[in-house]
């Protein structure tokens, strides 16, 4: 015997939960485009959060290795760096804020001019605005 919340096999009751659309095939006329997840925002908030904390923690380990290699990193490049750093982290724990998105963007913008100071920044702001670009795309496809 089983009971209607254990039901194995879904129904379009629209009080029940919703029936599982089949895969490759579009939703009916009207109805918004699931995404399969529980919470589609937080999930994509946490892309966010997930990706702004790697690049903090990137950045910051990566100030020994710039000093060696470069050599002229003074004590303003490794503040600028610092600084990028904190901010990823505090934009990472402000995510649920739509602006965050977009503090997020001109963060990417400012490690890309963060080159000025020595060439592995450049090439760290190429990586993590191409992979931010990809968070956007992310949630642009998840969020609408």
């Amino acid at each position: 015997m089983t009971s209607p919340e254990r039901d194995p096999h879904p129904t379009d009751d629209p009080t029940g939960p919703p029936v599982e659309q089949p895969v490759g095939e579009e939703p009916p006329a009207g109805q918004p485009r699931r995404s399969g997840l529980r919470n589609p925002e937080r999930a994509v908030r946490g892309l966010g959060a997930g990706t702004l904390s790697l690049e903090a923690l990137v950045l910051l380990l990566a100030i020994q290795p710039i000093r060696v290699v470069g050599g002229d990193l003074g004590g303003a490049a490794i503040g600028a760096v610092v600084a990028l750093a904190v901010a990823a982290v505090v934009l990472a724990g402000m995510m649920r804020r739509q602006w965050a998105w977009n503090a997020g963007t001109v963060l990417q913008g400012l490690l890309l001019l963060g080159g000025l100071l020595h060439w592995s920044l450049l090439g760290l702001g190429i990586i993590f605005a191409l992979v931010w670009a990809y968070a956007l795309h992310v949630r642009r496809v998840i969020l609408g």
